[in-house]
């Protein structure tokens, strides 16, 4: 086989299909009432499908952690908490809050907002469908969609305020406009509760974590998953690990998220009204001192089975999105918090989608 013509041909056939701004809900909805196959570009490779069926999956489920009582400081419940993260954050990676502050109507508002930005008329959806990486606010059918072996079948509108903290609301898309300016506040102050349980559960002061202002540099990505005819065949979300300190995820009642852990697939499911977190990359990182703790710059970084001897505490985990059936529409939000690594991570990324 010609390696050099299959790649060639690929390519042809993501840029035909970026290049109609459709998405994925578009081309379902541009299909409606005929069989729809799904385009080879988001069928995924053989040795994938089957190494998944060698991992399997665990009835373990991620832990939750109640967040009552947080702010009282110096408490014998406050310390509980700070355990209850640190183990969490060794042992999983990921971890789901219940009783964080934000009130459900404002997460029921923000998948709402999602949801009917989605799926309202495609042309309507067209005027944000872009691959500008200097554009803040835009849609497109997943960020790596040149880059993954296959294509993830979702689409995501993305706030992106890696290099910018102003966005002015008449940027986002009227149906999910007012739901995103309260979600992006409230989700903020939780945030900086995290990095202090974090920073605490580190051996670290409170606020070590936002000294280093590993708060700046975030990223709302707001999923869209359609329904999908050949759900075994694909992914929402392709296996990966993020590119950031923390990601704050808010899921629907449906579910689909899935944690590696002990080697098998973790189902990480919906508790009405929590939020899950994942310690990304460069939390790990930091911990295992491959990064500079003034920001100076990225250094190279080692192999996890390099790190600093003993069970790290802060451990990133690899996750992935299922796709469901015809009769399920999965919206999903993670807030991402970067610094320097991630932006010129996503920014290579971003250049090659947009050459």
């Amino acid at each position: 086989m010609d390696i050099s013509n299959s790649n060639d041909d690929r390519t042809k056939q993501l840029k035909a299909f970026d290049d109609t701004k459709c998405g994925v809900k578009g081309f379902l909805d541009t299909s409606a009432g005929g069989v729809v196959d799904v385009p080879q570009i988001f069928i995924r490779p053989p040795e994938e499908v089957a190494e998944d069926l060698e991992l399997g999956r665990t009835s373990l489920r991620v832990p939750a952690i109640d967040l009552s009582g947080v702010g009282d400081k110096g408490s014998c419940t406050r310390e509980k908490i700070v355990e209850q993260v640190k183990l969490a954050s060794e042992q999983w990676g990921f971890f789901q809050v219940v009783n964080h502050g934000i009130p459900v109507k404002v997460l029921e508002a923000m998948l709402n907002g999602v949801r009917e930005f989605n799926e309202q008329d495609v042309e309507l959806k067209k005027e944000y469908y872009s691959r500008d990486p200097e554009r803040m606010v835009k849609l497109n059918t997943s960020f790596d969609f040149y880059m993954a072996k296959s294509a993830s079948w979702r689409d995501t509108l993305s706030v992106d305020m890696l290099y910018s903290d102003h966005l002015d609301p008449q940027d986002l898309p009227s149906p999910c406009r007012n739901a995103t300016v309260d979600y992006l506040n409230q989700v903020m102050e939780l945030a900086d509760v995290l990095y202090e349980l974090l920073s605490e559960a580190l051996g670290l002061e409170p606020n070590y974590l936002k000294q280093l202002e590993c708060e700046k540099g975030r990223t709302l990505a707001c999923n869209y998953f359609p329904p999908c005819p050949k759900p075994d065949l694909t992914l929402g979300v392709n296996k990966h690990t993020d590119a950031s300190f923390i990601t704050i995820l808010l899921q629907d009642e449906v579910g689909g998220l899935q944690v590696l852990h002990q080697n098998k697939w973790a189902d990480v499911g919906p508790i009405p009204g929590a939020l899950v977190v994942n310690t990304g990359d460069l939390l790990q990182s930091m911990k295992s001192g491959f990064l500079d703790s003034g920001g100076g710059g990225e250094k190279k970084k080692k192999k996890k089975d390099d790190s600093l001897a003993g069970r790290p505490i802060l451990d990133t985990r690899t996750s992935r999105t299922g796709n469901l059936d015809l009769h399920s529409n999965l919206p999903k939000l993670s807030e991402c918090w970067h610094r320097k690594f991630a932006i010129r991570k996503l920014g290579r990324w971003n250049r090659r989608q947009a050459a």
